[in-house]
């Protein structure tokens, strides 16, 4: 571990607080006229992948959590345990549902992640930037549907559930912005 100060956290920084570890998604520096300054970050926990919100103060320590990457493969699933292979060393390993939070809804079998490792113990997967799902039930396109702000729920191959444009019809491919769970494109 080692402290940096509140005013140095940036978005991506891996921190302890509270006894848990968690990933800073947002830094706002707040000097509100003449009281003293704060950072307000918005933070996930990396163990149950909630989003919190919490105000430092602008002196303070912060303790910075230093992680091992290590690439690993997808391979499948069997019910709540999902099974990866490093891919330099084809050691296999598994990780629970709980786990991994979120992620799961993000894992396609041959999928190249990394995994996020705290203390020996792995902590979490770092998921690309974005990730080509199947869409596998969504509401029929509509005809006459013009390019408007009205958008659809669609069901993808992993179960995530996604807003997209009333162009997309089951079977399509599409783009998923993997930080927000947001439609990014159609992929042909």
């Amino acid at each position: 571990m080692s402290s940096v100060k509140a005013t140095q956290l940036r978005p991506g920084m891996v921190v302890q607080h509270e006894g848990q570890l968690f990933t800073v998604f947002s830094v706002d520096h707040r000097t509100p006229g003449n009281k003293r300054g704060s950072m307000q970050t918005r933070m996930k926990n990396l163990r149950t992948g909630v989003m919190i919100d919490y105000r430092f103060r602008a002196e303070e320590f912060v303790d910075r959590a230093i992680l091992d990457e290590v690439e690993f493969e997808y391979l499948y699933n069997e019910g709540d345990e999902f099974h990866f292979m490093n891919t330099q060393t084809y050691e296999q390993m598994q990780m629970t549902r709980e786990e991994l939070g979120e992620t799961v809804y993000y894992l396609i079998p041959n999928t190249t992640v990394k995994i996020e490792f705290f203390e020996e113990k792995p902590i979490g997967v770092d998921l690309p930037d974005t990730m080509e799902l199947k869409v596998t039930e969504t509401e029929p396109t509509l005809q006459k549907a013009t390019a408007s702000a009205v958008m659809k729920p669609a069901t993808l191959e992993t179960g995530l559930v996604i807003q997209v444009p009333p162009f997309v019809n089951s079977g399509d491919r599409v783009k998923v912005d993997t930080t927000e769970a947001r439609y990014v494109q159609r992929v042909e």
